[in-house]
């Protein structure tokens, strides 16, 4: 189905900007009405996803998409910015240009998904509340339209937008450093987004759009090397030019994804922030890094992905390893639990870099995958603080038998991390491994990379013991299980680790056809055999 409109507005655009509306009805109520604010941000979420369920239904899993407009669904696509000039060449021509693949479409589901469960997290938020959830609405809306954005200019817009309700939502409402992390986060963002706007400037003007004849932001035009000016800076196929411009783009891409070495703002931002800031930092804004790679760098630079294919498989192997023992050397809870998502995210990287289809297939489904279990990590730390007002891992001990029922959340949570079969973690990191096995050239390097299943058992299984088996110290003999709102929290995110473990297909089904067209584009593009690939 191309097309689903209410009220006459495209379904894209009320799940995107449907959060700005909820802002501003926040913003018009009295700041004392707490619980108002509390539950009208809960509501508008809600809806949202409700809106991603029914896009979910409507969604075709034959089309394709990737660099044929006819393969994308529920297309809105019109005019936004056109200056004109006194050529084609002085004319600009920005586009509000929004449609949905197998690429992006999971990425909906579990931004809707997780925007609800961040905002049950809030209601524990008791300092301006107004401000706090008219800032997390507004990030809502920056990641969505980030995933749905098909011309660079408004991918570029939400990319930025959301930097500022992250900034504050840490620097206000996060622990003792939270000043300093969120700078950290903000700068590094930034530097990373000053290399994309290069890049996109540079595509800007190396092309021309076959329709209006002016210069084009649309990224399914800029796919078509036909549209690449002659003589253009980044016209041709493995230029210098073209290398450098795919590096750059990377670095933007990997600061947020983060990968090693860009990666240091990421447990600072993390043991800063609020739990529910913490559940959409690793949930969700991690993975607009890794599907700009697959939509960007892919798309735009597919001869240089494969260029530097054996060199991104290395920083995968490096964000697994390293990522597992920082974590194994944690002793705060939340930075331990953040270094892991460094670790997982590797398995993303890694699949990527295979450029299979069961690799690429596995590195999308470990991006929601991830998203869901490492929301329910954060959120295992945070009912453990707010009980005990500490993450110190040593401080705890016989924690299985005070609060059984929170155990056994943890017991799914801690051993989806490890990737236990008939839980969903397994299933993408098997077909993230399976996929850079096939690849010759970096199947050492995936046999490297299998450490990180051992490194992190290692440290899961030595939290687990060091945290809930053997005595119970007497200062925590007043601690209580769960309560109904941590059980709205968590039991979802539960479910859909086991369900997804035993029944993967609704996801992979949804992604199999634009996997298998980006695929195919990538080795049509470049009749290179770098490496073995």
């Amino acid at each position: 189905m191309h097309e689903l409109k209410i009220l006459g507005v495209g379904i894209l655009s009320w799940i995107t900007f449907l959060p700005v509306l909820g802002m501003i009805i926040v913003l018009m109520l009295p700041k004392e009405k707490e619980k108002t604010v509390k539950w009208t941000a809960l509501g508008i979420t809600l809806l949202q996803f409700v809106l991603c369920i029914v896009l979910w239904m409507n969604f075709d899993n034959t089309l394709a998409g990737i660099n044929k407009i006819e393969g994308f669904q529920f297309i809105e696509k019109f005019t936004w910015i056109d200056v004109p000039g006194f050529a084609w060449t002085n004319r600009v021509v920005i586009e509000y240009f929004m449609a949905v693949d197998g690429l992006s479409m999971p990425m909906v589901l579990l931004t809707g998904f997780i925007g609800v469960i961040a905002t049950i997290s809030s209601f524990s938020i008791n300092k301006s509340i107004k401000g706090y959830m008219a800032l997390l609405l507004l990030l809502n809306t920056g990641m969505m339209g980030t995933f749905v954005s098909l011309d660079f200019f408004l991918f570029f817009v939400f990319w930025e937008i959301m930097l500022l309700p992250m900034y504050f939502l840490i620097g206000v409402w996060g622990g003792p450093r939270r000043i300093y992390a969120a700078i950290k986060f903000f700068l590094y963002t930034l530097f990373g987004s000053a290399f994309i706007l290069i890049v996109m400037l540079a595509l800007y003007f190396s092309s021309k759009d076959p329709t209006t004849g002016a210069h084009t932001f649309n990224v399914i035009s800029l796919m078509d090397p036909a549209n690449l000016l002659p003589g253009s800076l980044l016209a041709g196929s493995l230029t210098t030019a073209r290398l450098l411009a795919y590096a750059a783009l990377f670095i933007g891409f990997a600061i947020k994804v983060p990968i090693f070495p860009f990666h240091t703002w990421l447990p600072d931002a993390h043991v800063e922030a609020p739990t529910a800031i913490s559940v959409i930092l690793a949930g969700v804004l991690l993975k607009m890094g890794t599907y700009g790679m697959l939509r960007m760098s892919y798309g735009l630079f597919p001869e240089a992905m494969v260029y530097f294919g054996y060199a991104l498989a290395v920083f995968g192997m490096i964000n697994i390893i390293y990522g597992s023992l920082c974590a194994m050397a944690q002793k705060d809870f939340k930075k331990l639990i953040a270094y892991s998502s460094i670790a997982h995210m590797g398995y993303v990287v890694l699949g990527m870099s295979s450029l299979t289809t069961q690799g690429i297939s596995g590195a999308i489904f470990q991006m929601f995958n991830h998203g869901t279990i490492t929301a329910m990590l954060f959120l295992i730390v945070g009912v453990i603080y707010d009980r005990a007002h500490t993450r110190n891992v040593d401080e705890f001990g016989g924690l299985a038998n005070k609060m059984p029922k929170y155990f056994g959340l943890v017991i799914i949570g801690f051993f989806a991390s490890m990737g236990l079969p008939g839980l969903s973690g397994f299933i993408s990191e098997a077909l993230a491994f399976l996929g850079a096995f096939s690849v010759e050239p970096i199947r050492v390097i995936t046999i490297i990379s299998t450490l990180g299943i051992v490194l992190t058992a290692a440290y899961m299984l030595w939290t687990l013991q060091r945290m809930f088996f053997g005595t119970l110290p007497e200062k925590w003999s007043g601690l209580t299980d769960l309560t109904a709102r941590e059980y709205f929290m968590l039991v979802p995110l539960a479910v859909v680790v086991i369900f997804l473990g035993v029944y993967p297909s609704p996801i992979l089904n949804m992604m199999a056809t634009s996997v298998n067209q980006l695929v195919d584009f990538v080795s049509k593009s470049t009749s290179l055999t770098i490496m073995g690939w």
